[in-house]
């Protein structure tokens, strides 16, 4: 074949990629959720290790709020929801909710 056939041709190509938005999850405080039940979900949730769960579940209460995980969007509100369903089924109050980072 010759060269003049075969013709290669640059063409640029700009993708731009956005980056998820991130949500925080937050554990709020209330006064009838013990704390072991709130280490227990820090535990199987967020998969915080005992001494750390102890150490959230002490700010949960010290501070009404704590901020346990930043995730995306899907991630987030799925574990708000698994939270939440597992208090109400343990008869606890204990609420989760997320906000935008």
């Amino acid at each position: 074949m010759s060269k003049d056939l075969v013709k290669s041709r640059k063409i640029k190509v700009f993708l731009k990629i956005n980056s998820p938005k991130f949500f925080n999850v937050i554990i709020l405080n209330d006064n009838f959720t013990t704390m072991e039940f709130v280490v227990k979900v820090l535990i199987m949730f967020f998969n915080l290790p005992v001494k750390r769960a102890t150490t959230v579940m002490l700010n949960i209460h010290n501070n009404g709020s704590a901020i346990v995980g930043t995730y995306t969007k899907d991630i987030a509100e799925t574990l708000v929801i698994k939270v939440n369903n597992y208090s109400r089924q343990n008869n606890f109050p204990l609420k989760s909710i997320m906000r935008p980072k």
